[in-house]
């Protein structure tokens, strides 16, 4: 199969590139000290853009091209903090009840609201989603073909009655989620147009720990996250013996991401794999084969490096700041289309091993 009507079947061939998305994350907390009752942060195309909490009790911008929205618009802030503090308020009320629902009456419990919409370009559909979690688990989420509730269990049934029969709120849902929703994600993309639909390639290199380790595909360096990286023989993707991890963020606001690839045979004709790198609105992908001189390993003299940006270390960090929920957003307002310049894509000082010590 060719490469070409492979990247066509798996459905990354540039249509999705017109798809784009304005979401609201908010959690309710109790219990858990030394962190707002109340969070709440907006993400357009996964652009943190805004960011409230409980104990500023204000809607924060995160990204510079917002203060060109609010120069024309210098309402926006004050409307959107008013509706903060109503969410707030319902939220936690609505905790107190569920709270009672389980017979809880201490200990830490979180519920976590997200309300979204996206646009297809081309097409012009617009999809809504309105959904509850408590405690981690679904607790309700919005049909908005029949506007309805759906309980995800027992507890959640008294809600879903109650709120099924406010014909006025379930009308200001479906016009929220179908036209404001939508008109606001325009807005937004109007305004941050040059920082959020831009798009940067990778570097990709080759690396392997030692010669019996799978070969790492490590592509770094790239936006926006929504991109696809696998390996393939003789053209055909290959599933047998391949790893893929998730998409990571890198400091100065890009990705990266690697695909492991365990050879059934060292022996074979390497050159019949190749790495395949294909990132969402841009038409051709990177191909990278595998050559056993382009593999950087432990077997390597040290002054060769790996133009990688997040070491393990940093790598750890991430993940303990997202182990924090929000606390890394206070680290994402800088505008990402001024930082491109800046970027720290190759750490004179990492080496192979640091990136490989953790397979």
């Amino acid at each position: 199969m060719g490469l070409f009507l492979l990247l066509a079947l798996l459905g990354i061939d540039g249509a999705n590139a017109g798809i784009h998305s304005l979401i609201y994350q908010a959690t309710a907390s109790s219990g858990v000290h030394h962190f707002p009752e109340y969070v709440e942060v907006g993400l357009v195309d996964d652009v943190v853009f805004s960011h409230y909490d409980s104990n500023s009790r204000r809607v924060e911008p995160k990204q510079d091209w917002m203060t060109r929205l609010t120069d024309d618009d210098p309402e926006y802030l004050e409307r959107e903090t008013r509706r903060c503090r109503d969410d707030q308020r319902s939220r936690k009320n609505l905790m107190r009840e569920v709270q009672k629902r389980f017979n809880q009456t201490g200990g830490v419990h979180t519920l976590q609201v997200t309300h979204s919409c996206e646009r297809d370009n081309e097409t012009g559909e617009v999809r809504g989603h309105y959904q509850y979690a408590y405690d981690g688990q679904d607790f309700l989420s919005w049909d908005l073909k029949t506007l309805t509730w759906i309980a995800a269990n027992q507890q959640a049934v008294d809600t879903k009655h109650q709120w099924d029969n406010d014909e006025g709120r379930n009308k200001y849902l479906q016009y929220y989620l179908k036209t404001h929703c939508p008109a606001h994600l325009k807005k937004l993309l109007d305004y941050g147009k040059s920082s959020i639909q831009r798009t940067e390639l990778p570097s990709v290199s080759l690396l392997q720990k030692t010669p019996s380790s799978p070969i790492v595909c490590h592509a770094t360096g790239f936006y926006p996250p929504r991109a696809k990286l696998f390996w393939t023989k003789d053209g055909e993707e290959l599933h047998r013996g391949v790893t893929i991890e998730e998409v990571l963020p890198n400091p100065d606001g890009t990705y990266q991401m690697r695909a492991q690839l365990k050879l059934p045979d060292p022996s074979e004709d390497w050159e019949r794999f190749t790495c395949v790198f294909h990132l969402e609105g841009v038409e051709e992908a990177l191909l990278t084969k595998l050559d056993k001189e382009a593999i950087l390993t432990n077997g390597k003299p040290e002054d060769q490096t790996v133009p990688i940006v997040v070491s393990v270390a940093a790598v750890l960090i991430i993940f303990t700041v997202i182990g924090l929920y929000y606390c890394s957003l206070a680290s994402v307002g800088t505008d990402r289309s001024t930082r491109a310049g800046k970027r720290q894509r190759i750490d004179s000082n990492s080496s192979a091993i640091e990136l490989l010590s953790d397979n």
